[in-house]
């Protein structure tokens, strides 16, 4: 219940007195008050929607613009070097496709992982098991619905390959 508690007020905190691109140092300290992991020199623009069921890591150095949304009950891993433009949706839950009298069947509870150096555009959904390797490229809009290859670009509904980097 405590915990529940100290998330809900560093949300509120962190939503409606602390927004924009100011007192990130007091937004990483509210949130690793909270359980999360936020590592240094990270810089989260806010609001930052996530429920209490869900387990967010942040390593260092890394931009997460306004609006993102964590979605879900499973874990999302955000590694270093990350950026992440506005309105973003990593969403870790999902369900078996059920019979044909309720579709939506067992729910699931995924993992995200967003490697090394990844620059993921506005306005993006990660959902299902997706891992997004280091280097990669992850265009404005696109709905990233599985793995995602080293140093590529992809872009689009469902997101697919674009390019390929060389460097």
């Amino acid at each position: 219940m405590i915990k529940k508690i100290k998330k809900s007020i560093s949300r509120f905190l962190i939503n409606h007195i602390f927004l924009g691109t100011r007192y990130f140092g007091i937004k990483s300290v509210l949130l690793r008050f909270s359980g999360y992991k936020i590592g240094k020199n990270t810089k989260i623009v806010g609001p930052i929607n996530y429920g209490n069921a869900i387990k967010f890591n942040i390593g260092d150095n890394c931009w997460i613009g306004k609006n993102i949304s964590f979605d879900g009950n499973g874990i999302v891993n955000i590694e270093n070097n990350v950026d992440i433009g506005p309105n973003c949706v990593i969403n870790t839950g999902g369900h078996e496709i059920g019979t044909s009298n309720h579709r939506a069947g067992k729910g699931l509870s995924n993992t995200i992982t967003i490697k090394n150096g990844v620059w993921i555009g506005t306005n993006c959904i990660i959902i299902n098991n997706s891992t997004i390797e280091n280097g990669s490229v992850v265009g404005a809009g696109a709905v990233v619905i599985g793995d995602v290859s080293c140093n590529t670009l992809v872009a689009g509904v469902p997101a697919k390959i674009k390019k390929k980097y060389d460097f």
